[in-house]
């Protein structure tokens, strides 16, 4: 959903005009420390951790090219903060440093668009071309839908990386960037998502979020109410689910485990659901890591989440569960190439009966996954290899 002008500005908090300050004192330091960094990458994913694509690509360049300048921007409060710091260089994301780094770097690496030291602020800098900079997107996920705020526009970005052929195509026609700006090398976690250890018992429930829900605005009212978040679809959907006796009944017949991670942006809201069954855990971040879940896993239930896209590319059974498919194309995500119904790598449930059906299924099949969703495995994943770190770093080095 193409947000306005006035949703933008309703999204600004006060903290964003002090970094405007923190960009004028920064800008004449670098000017200076340009001469001395000629080839400084600076490289970051979420401001609190450390678990994506950036991440494993700057572990990537520590472990393989070691005299490459590179730092990486975290919180000095984020749990992954020390792993980091052991690597290589860091700085504080969001500090009067980081803003100096920024300005010298010669590449700005993030899996996240708004991965640099104030987002409201650098989108300014950036989109009405204030400060030319040369800035990567690593991507947080397969992209399957339009997604207007990443259109080339909103983003002027040199470099935008997509995983497979029919998301390349779709991006490089649809997103406005320039040509040979999109680019087919892989995101740089799938590395890790070769020759994993299945726990046989685990099931993983990892819906994606709703925007309209998370951080509402006044186009929030045209979909539904959100004053009271226990009156969303989202969460009488899910909460229905989690204690459906029949969900219960299953997990404790076959001593399965049912881990629920909401994403992070619905964290906010894991006391609203109240959970009986002993056999379904909520985690929480920072505690549970998302990559680690999806890599343990025997089976996942989800609904948009891009995710869905790593557990289908370790070749393991899935289903999407899309109660809300009008409200979440109308507030998110208009819909773009991939059609879960034709192209989805699981069953489509739209109701609760049918979802439980296909989860029983799934046990009874001992969750292997059926024969049709690896040949669109086979057919949508053209790049299946460990070498997707090395594509990127070569793509950044020749820019």
């Amino acid at each position: 959903m193409e947000e306005t002008l006035l949703q933008k500005l309703q999204r600004v908090k006060i903290g964003d005009i002090g970094h405007i300050f923190l960009f004028i004192i920064a800008l004449p330091v670098a000017l200076i420390y340009k001469r001395f960094r000629k080839d400084l990458w600076v490289i970051c994913d979420n401001k609190n951790e450390a678990r994506d694509n950036g991440y494993w690509l700057f572990q990537y360049i520590r472990e393989n090219y070691p005299e490459q300048d590179a730092v990486y921007a975290i919180s000095k409060k984020s749990p992954d903060y020390q792993k980091v710091k052991y690597l290589g260089k860091t700085v504080n994301y969001g500090s009067l440093r980081h803003w100096i780094l920024y300005l010298t770097a010669s590449k700005n690496i993030s899996s996240q668009k708004g991965g640099k030291p104030n987002a409201a602020v650098c989108y300014v800098l950036e989109v009405k071309q204030i400060i030319k900079n040369t800035r990567i997107f690593l991507q947080h996920g397969i992209i399957k839908d339009d997604m207007p705020f990443l259109h080339y526009k909103n983003t002027m970005m040199k470099m935008f990386v997509c995983s497979t052929k029919r998301e390349t195509d779709f991006v490089a026609e649809k997103y406005g960037y320039p040509e040979g700006s999109v680019k087919e090398l892989g995101l740089c976690r799938f590395d890790q998502l070769h020759n994993m250890t299945v726990k046989p018992k685990q099931l993983l429930l990892m819906p994606t979020w709703r925007s309209w829900i998370a951080t509402p605005t006044s186009a929030s009212d045209a979909i539904e109410d959100v004053s009271d978040f226990r009156n969303t679809e989202y969460f009488r959907a899910w909460s229905e689910f989690l204690s459906s006796e029949r969900l219960r009944k299953v997990l404790d017949d076959h001593n399965l485990q049912m881990i629920f991670y909401p994403h992070r942006d619905m964290q906010s809201f894991i006391e609203y659901f109240d959970i009986q069954s002993e056999n379904i855990t909520i985690a929480t971040w920072p505690k549970y890591d998302v990559q680690t879940l999806l890599r343990e896993s025997a089976y996942l239930i989800t609904d948009f989440s891009s995710i869905a896209m790593d557990f289908a590319y370790m070749k393991k059974r899935l289903t999407y569960y899309q109660f809300d498919y009008e409200h979440f194309r109308q507030g998110q995500y208009p819909e773009g190439y991939f059609s879960y119904e034709k192209d989805g790598f699981g069953k489509v449930c739209y109701r609760l009966n049918d979802i439980l059906d296909e989860i029983e299924n799934a046990i009874s099949d001992d969750f292997q996954n059926p024969k049709i969703y690896l040949e669109r495995h086979k057919n949508f994943f053209d790049l299946y290899d460990t070498n997707n770190c090395e594509r990127n770093y070569r793509a950044i080095k020749e820019l």
